[in-house]
């Protein structure tokens, strides 16, 4: 039984050897986050290249995404961590200013002063401290400490239901921008998006320079679940990423919260992360919890393109055993019916129409496939979206970019294939190779969906073979 969610690993100190990546591909990871709030950039040539070679040298398919840090608010650095104690006055002041109480942290975000009002509460280090503004100045907030705690240097700062005027994207995120095109990665990761006029910023950005990789939107904050859909429309893939929205949204209504972007991605037709805390307490130990264990269940369940790790892989000490839990469970639960969010899709298109016929064909035949030739991988990624009950989907196209862009897909395993003139060639090819891989069995149904067999990418066909 092949998996169908795909495993999004975060390298990082743990991970970066060449040994390290390649026994995580081993291990069953299909995507390679590069974190760029951590990553330099000649860590990051040096990273991308590392990973592949190892794939080219093991044989498969890996793609690459490029995690940008965003214009997250943060504190400035401390001599000694601060020790606060409910009650206490805490300053927040601009870089510059003089400290005007005992305890006081620069921010590196000039204008919070303008965005905020008295009795705001402001969460600080994963939401770990909590702050009430008392007054405002001109570059200054003093605020009421609601929490015991201490505070070092450079903690993030959560606003919840509070739009703040930061730009999209930051003067790093730029140079950030101009490495994920020289490098070709496949994804660029957006944070803290708000809107879907962020998303198209970015996409703008993207294509100025030249660079093909799809944009995965982050759904962070309160400001992003209110814009969901248009976020959604505008994106490639989504990712839910549940660190921050943790803190932003009510703890007990994160479940729904989850629950709905993935239905709604379902519904419109996105690929869709599930993100963050999936196997933290494995950045220690060599197990993971039984809540753990059921949250990437309910993930898989819901039938999410990919589930993704982040310090348990960058950092953590069993970095390879993670992705083997994460493959264990996924191919348990994948025996499941699932959540069937996909049968809400909205399908608007002809194309998207003539894929389900494809779909619906295969739910029909026993031990049925489905094989794709995309020019482009879209018909790829409409059928991965109307998530066929049994049938492993596998595409092949001529072009390598196409190939990666397709690995965050539930269910598909892309391949590299030069199409051949006779269409009949390139369906005996393909078919052949199936077999030989031990992918598909003599006699299993095959139904064959393309666009580029006519070398007319607005024609589709859908016909059915025999193994």
């Amino acid at each position: 039984m092949r998996r169908k969610t795909k495993i999004i690993a975060t390298l990082g100190p743990a991970t970066q050897s060449p040994e390290a990546v390649r026994n995580l591909l081993l291990a069953g990871a299909n995507i390679f986050r590069l974190n760029m709030s951590h990553a330099p950039h000649d860590w990051t040539r040096d990273l991308v290249g590392t990973i592949r070679s190892n794939a080219a040298e093991i044989g498969v398919n890996v793609a690459t995404l490029i995690d940008l840090q965003g214009p997250s608010i943060r504190t400035g650095d401390v001599a000694e961590k601060l020790v606060l104690t409910r009650g206490d006055l805490l300053e927040f002041r601009n870089a510059g200013l003089e400290p005007a109480l005992p305890l006081s942290v620069s921010t590196n975000y000039d204008k919070l002063h303008e965005d905020v009002a008295v009795d705001n509460v402001m969460l600080v280090d994963n939401g770990e401290i909590h702050v009430r503004i008392l007054r405002i100045e001109e570059g200054r907030l003093t605020c009421e400490v609601l929490t015991d705690g201490t505070m070092g240097s450079r903690r993030h700062i959560n606003l919840p239901g509070i739009r703040v005027n930061l730009p999209v994207l930051t003067e790093k995120d730029m140079h950030d921008l101009d490495l994920a095109a020289e490098l070709a990665v496949d994804y660029v990761a957006i944070s803290f998006v708000r809107d879907a006029e962020h998303v198209s910023y970015l996409r703008e950005q993207l294509v100025a320079r030249g660079c093909a990789a799809l944009i995965v939107s982050k759904i962070e904050d309160q400001e992003a679940v209110k814009h969901l859909t248009g976020i959604i429309e505008e994106s490639d893939a989504i990712m839910v990423a549940r660190g921050d929205l943790g803190i932003e949204v009510h703890i007990e209504e994160l479940p729904i919260v989850q629950r709905t972007i993935v239905r709604e991605c379902a519904r419109i037709g996105r690929k869709v992360i599930v993100a963050t805390h999936m196997l933290e307490s494995m950045i220690e130990n060599p197990v993971p919890t039984r809540a753990e264990v059921t949250d990437v269940s309910n993930a898989v369940f819901e039938q999410a393109d990919a589930v993704m790790v982040s310090g348990e892989t960058s950092v953590g000490r069993y970095p390879v055993k993670c992705i083997e839990i994460l493959d264990r469970i996924a191919r348990r639960m994948e025996r499941e019916p699932g959540a069937g969010f996909a049968k809400a899709i909205e399908l608007t298109s002809e194309k998207q129409h003539t894929v389900n016929s494809a779909v619906v064909l295969a739910n029909s035949l026993e031990h049925a496939c489905l094989v794709i030739f995309t020019a482009r991988g879209i018909l790829a990624n409409y059928a991965a979206h109307q998530r066929p009950e049994r049938a492993d989907i596998f595409a092949f196209s001529p072009d390598e970019t196409v190939v990666r862009s397709l690995l965050m897909n539930r269910a598909v395993t892309p391949f590299q294939m030069e199409m051949a003139e006779h269409p009949e060639d390139s369906i005996r090819r393909a078919v052949d190779f199936l077999k030989e891989k031990g992918l598909v069995e003599s006699g299993h149904p095959v139904v064959i969906l393309s666009d580029i067999l006519n070398r007319d990418f607005d024609t589709e066909a859908i016909l059915l073979r025999k193994a």
